[in-house]
């Protein structure tokens, strides 16, 4: 007995409908925790590097002026040190993040670090490195 597909989909759908169950997990139903947002925001971290990296590319290929002078129009906006320094701060953290999160991606393909405690111990060391390094670089 040949069934078209549209008959299987519709036949599939009043299934699930009846049963009365989720269609899939959704992320909702987790317990949030510091490795899984951690593991978030390493990947946001490099979707967010690389496409400021690509603009700034493109930005460079089709502007007309070198960078030298949109460096000197910044300044002569005349920021104040605070403003210059949280703006400084705030692209550093994105780059340190996802480099201090990565090294410990690396020790983990490794096989080190592996254990729940560990990988809690980890997240925090690398959130203060990113915090510390961040501001490091803020403050050249």
């Amino acid at each position: 007995m040949a069934t078209t597909a549209r008959e299987e989909m519709r036949r599939f759908w009043e299934r699930n409908e009846r049963s009365g169950r989720p269609l899939s997990p959704h992320v909702s139903i987790y317990k949030w925790s510091l490795p899984m947002a951690m593991s978030i925001s390493h990947r946001g971290t490099g979707v967010a590097l690389s496409l400021g990296v690509s603009l700034f590319s493109v930005a460079a290929l089709l502007l007309p002026e070198h960078f030298p002078h949109y460096l000197a129009q910044v300044r002569a906006l005349s920021l104040g040190p605070a403003l210059v320094c949280s703006a400084k701060f705030l692209l550093a953290l994105p780059f340190c993040y996802h480099t201090w999160n990565g090294i410990r991606h690396l020790a983990w393909d490794l096989g080190k670090g592996l254990k729940l405690p560990q990988v809690t111990q980890s997240g925090v060391l690398v959130l203060a490195l990113t915090l510390l390094s961040s501001a490091a670089l803020a403050a050249l």
